[in-house]
């Protein structure tokens, strides 16, 4: 499925694409995916922008939910983009993540559901998050706030009516609101740009997850890692994929997310693509990415991590000279 997933659905190529990615999905058994046995707090972060990071959290989170899976995206990120393409309100005075962190707010009391899927539920970011950052400085354990706010929450957990899936979006820095998500998560999702440009932040990015689990999260772990607007015509994009398979293996989804522009059209009109356009390439490459990321389960205390000192994500000029 990863080598055929990778054209712009503007195309003829990826018209023809469409057809046999959908001919294949009828082929496969339908039918929900499997419960993870507690909820898995997945951190869906890069510090870099324009990576297709909130894109992924919420498609992935709308996929797994139309797999009859219990998801609930919360929205750190002030810009609100995940409420947004999630078509929940984020105005100005709405309850919000903002509370949860700095009022403390139960986070039971600011879930929202999603008006189409009835499997989804969204923490909504508002505006007054920007100044959290500041807020939270003076806040006693101001990093521990949403993990605190996550174990008071009775469904998540391992209880029968659980979230099986906690996505948390994150803007795009390393500042005091991803931290909360870091110490929050045991798992991180980390959505890579098949660019040159998209390499060149990813070492600092596991330096801090590693000062994280020494610190403050010894659960936390990159489990899995997404490439995004992924196009085999070129070759940068295909020395980028090949760089990060080598050093990340496993970790890395077999399914890579095409460019398209039913993707990128889907938020303008306050949905995910999963319901914008459920044929499209990006659409069923998504479906596909969260059904991989449901068989494969949760890794367990022994995975490898990748070390930041060897890997060519912190150094990525040292191989891929060749590929721009």
């Amino acid at each position: 499925m990863g080598e055929t997933v990778r054209y712009d659905d503007s195309t003829p190529m990826a018209k023809a694409l469409e057809q046999q990615l959908l001919v294949r999905q009828s082929r496969r058994p339908g039918g929900a995916l499997p419960r993870p046995e507690e909820s898995r707090v997945m951190v869906v972060a890069n510090q870099k922008g324009g990576v297709g990071k909130t894109t992924t959290a919420v498609n992935m989170a709308a996929a797994l939910a139309q797999h009859g899976l219990k998801v609930l995206v919360i929205d750190l990120d002030p810009q609100g983009n995940a409420s947004t393409a999630l078509s929940v309100p984020h105005h100005r005075g709405t309850l919000s993540s903002y509370e949860v962190l700095v009022d403390g707010t139960p986070l039971a009391e600011v879930v929202q559901p999603h008006p189409d899927l009835a499997n989804l539920f969204v923490v909504p970011a508002t505006i007054d998050l920007a100044g959290a950052e500041i807020e939270l400085v003076s806040l006693v354990a101001r990093e521990s706030r949403l993990r605190k706010a996550l174990a008071a929450h009775p469904q998540v957990g391992g209880a029968e009516d659980r979230f099986d899936y906690v996505l948390i979006d994150c803007p795009p820095s390393l500042g005091l609101l991803t931290l909360n998500a870091l110490v929050a998560g045991a798992e991180m999702l980390i959505p890579i740009q098949a660019e040159y440009y998209a390499l060149e932040g990813l070492g600092q990015l596991l330096e801090t997850v590693e000062m994280v689990r020494t610190h403050l999260n010894q659960e936390l772990q990159v489990s899995t890692i997404l490439l995004t607007m992924y196009d085999s015509r070129t070759n940068l994009a295909a020395g980028v994929a090949g760089e990060v398979r080598e050093h990340f293996g496993e970790q890395v989804l077999k399914t890579a997310i095409p460019r398209s522009v039913r993707v990128s059209e889907a938020p303008s009109y306050g949905q995910s693509v999963m319901t914008y356009d459920p044929s499209s390439p990006g659409a069923l490459c998504y479906l596909e990415a969260a059904r991989e990321l449901a068989q494969r389960g949760a890794p367990t205390a022994g995975d490898v991590r990748p070390n930041p000192e060897t890997s060519a994500a912190a150094n990525p000029s040292s191989d891929l000279g060749g590929a721009r």
